[in-house]
């Protein structure tokens, strides 16, 4: 997570996806999304903290060259207007679900997640089952990583304590704050019984190494778990996997589908 949260307030794609001005009002607000691409199952894809649909950039146009593929900015991201009230994960598959609902777009459903996405990705398939087809975790948060952090890597848990309350923005506060909350409903569930691909880094910045990284390792593990994948695929990238090997992610993709049976 604090390299996603570098990279936030640092990148900026070299490309974007398409917008169209596609746009559906749940829950009282304005979210804007994308939708390429034809046939099934639809390809869903999570933004991490920060990030707006454009952290897709790279990937989109590969992916809806086979797939239709659905991107949408969170609210307070992007195109998409604010709300209040909670943002932990069970939240935001809910309002993802209301969305797909609003814009037409019909399962089966891949669902991709990169860092906090994958997070929230995970509560999306744990709470409508039946809609998923399978889920790619791309450097995903596992729903203990906060904790461990403050556990295992207390100097990066305070740096990110202070960027937090220095350059946030209105939007990550309160999913940053709330990222482990709901979890506790999926505890002891079974694994998922659907087609996943976890995606991890192998690079890591200076100020990750230590106990941080030792930490990652770990959790890459527990998603194994948790999913029922049968391995964790090492990617030689940092955390950005979608935008420094794209490939990987398509591969990932079309490994799921061709699982699933389509």
């Amino acid at each position: 997570m604090l390299r996603t949260i570098l990279l936030a307030f640092a990148l900026t794609a070299c490309s974007t996806v398409p917008d169209h001005g596609q746009s559906s009002v749940v829950d009282g607000s304005k979210v804007a999304w994308s939708l390429s691409g034809k046939g099934q199952p639809v390809v869903v894809l999570q933004s991490g903290l920060g990030d707006d649909r454009n952290a897709w950039a790279t990937v989109f146009a590969a992916l809806a060259a086979h797939y239709p593929v659905f991107a949408y900015d969170r609210p307070g991201y992007g195109a998409s207007q604010s709300k209040p009230g909670p943002r932990d994960p069970c939240t935001i598959a809910v309002e993802l679900h209301q969305l797909l609902h609003a814009a037409g777009v019909s399962p089966p459903y891949v669902l991709v997640g990169h860092s906090i996405g994958g997070l929230y990705q995970y509560a999306y398939a744990r709470l409508y089952p039946d809609e998923v087809a399978g889920l790619v975790l791309v450097d995903a948060t596992h729903p203990d990583h906060w904790r461990n952090m403050q556990n295992q890597a207390g100097a990066q848990a305070a740096l990110l304590k202070g960027m937090r309350a220095a350059v946030f923005t209105p939007a990550m506060r309160p999913e940053f704050d709330d990222q482990d909350q709901c979890l506790a409903r999926f505890a002891g569930a079974v694994p998922l019984g659907k087609p996943v691909r976890v995606l991890v880094r192998t690079r890591f910045d200076l100020l990750e190494q230590g106990g941080f990284e030792a930490q990652i390792h770990q959790e890459e593990a527990g998603w194994l778990v948790l999913t029922g994948a049968g391995q964790v695929q090492s990617v030689n990238s940092g955390h950005y996997i979608q935008q420094e090997q794209p490939q990987a992610v398509v591969d990932a993709v079309t490994g799921v589908v061709h699982e699933a049976g389509y």
